[in-house]
């Protein structure tokens, strides 16, 4: 949070943040290729540095107003001079969540309406509302609050595909994008929404290859400006347990979520991607992968025991009203 805090009492002069800075606060990132290097099983290009760096993802700031809440919730009440910070924030989501960004997957085939960082507007704008009710602190709730409505109705207007039944990756296509399965995680939709159970039965069907789940089809659908295949996106996967466990189905999500564990290395570690034959690819190890880990565990973890709880109750009442 100290490290976020700095960030904030950075931000550029119309209220936004960049995308991503070093860990030491540096802006600086500039992406160089090193073309000597063959990469692991010749994945080339190798690169140091993230072009994404410059790119407009307004997802994250849907992520960081999270962060905060959570934070301010669970751990230390934040400061007057961070919140003055975050409302700025706030009202550059405002001003900008009708844009088109790249996007959370960082892709370099140009800007879209992605469902998935509408979404995450919401959560910026519902998250500062929420700290300012909670906190009393002074704020523009009127306008907050508008643009959060109007974010949500966008994304069930725009974002939902009748035809394919399913919420789907930007507002100009039909594919699917594994990110929407957050939609019950940050509590935009009821995770029992028609809407939603349709749109994880589309994705079981079209993004999954066994129990592991694409981030997206590469295709004419769902260009992203890079070259050759991807394997399977382990945060996807583990995000689709979260989203069965609320569900109320925890036998696929249990099936899932063991099957899992099996791909992880011999330190129960897991890289960014999973391939076709079971390697582990791409980033390693990647702290987003565990977080979905985690949070996948504990949700599926605490409904399993009050559903063995509840069956324990019932056999006990039972027990007690037979003659």
């Amino acid at each position: 949070m100290e490290w976020l805090n700095a960030r904030c009492n950075d931000l550029n002069p119309d209220g936004s943040l960049q995308l991503m800075y070093g860990i030491d606060g540096r802006r600086d990132i500039p992406e160089t290729e090193l073309p000597h290097l063959d990469g692991y099983q010749s994945s080339k290009p190798v690169r140091i540095g993230n072009a994404a760096a410059k790119q407009l993802q307004l997802d994250m700031y849907g992520t960081l107003m999270d962060a905060v809440f959570h934070y301010n919730k669970y751990g230390s009440s934040i400061s007057f001079g961070l919140w003055m910070n975050l409302c700025r924030l706030l009202d550059y989501v405002c001003n900008n969540w009708e844009s088109p960004d790249e996007g959370i997957w960082e892709v370099r085939g140009g800007r879209r309406h992605f469902v998935y960082s509408k979404v995450m507007c919401w959560v910026a704008l519902d998250r500062g509302i929420r700290l300012a009710d909670q906190r009393g602190f002074p704020g523009n709730r009127g306008r907050w609050t508008h643009e959060r409505d109007r974010t949500y109705i966008d994304v069930m207007e725009r974002g939902w595909n009748e035809q394919i039944g399913a919420f789907v990756q930007h507002y100009d296509t039909t594919a699917l994008d594994a990110a929407n399965l957050i939609m019950p995680l940050v509590f935009f939709v009821s995770p029992t929404d028609p809407r939603m159970i349709s749109t994880l039965n589309r994705t079981l069907e079209q993004l999954t290859m066994g129990s592991l789940v694409y981030r997206y089809r590469i295709g004419e659908a769902a260009p992203d400006g890079l070259e050759g295949d991807e394997g399977t996106f382990s945060m996807c996967t583990f995000w689709l347990v979260e989203a069965l466990t609320k569900a109320g189905r925890l036998q696929e999500a249990r099936l899932i979520f063991e099957k899992m564990l099996s791909y992880s290395n011999h330190l129960r570690l897991y890289a960014e991607e999973v391939s076709h034959t079971v390697e582990q690819l791409g980033n390693f190890p990647q702290a987003f992968t565990h977080f979905g880990l985690i949070s996948a565990a504990t949700n599926l973890d605490h409904a399993l025991n009050t559903r063995q709880g509840n069956i324990t109750m019932t056999r006990r009442t039972r027990t007690t009203t037979e003659p």
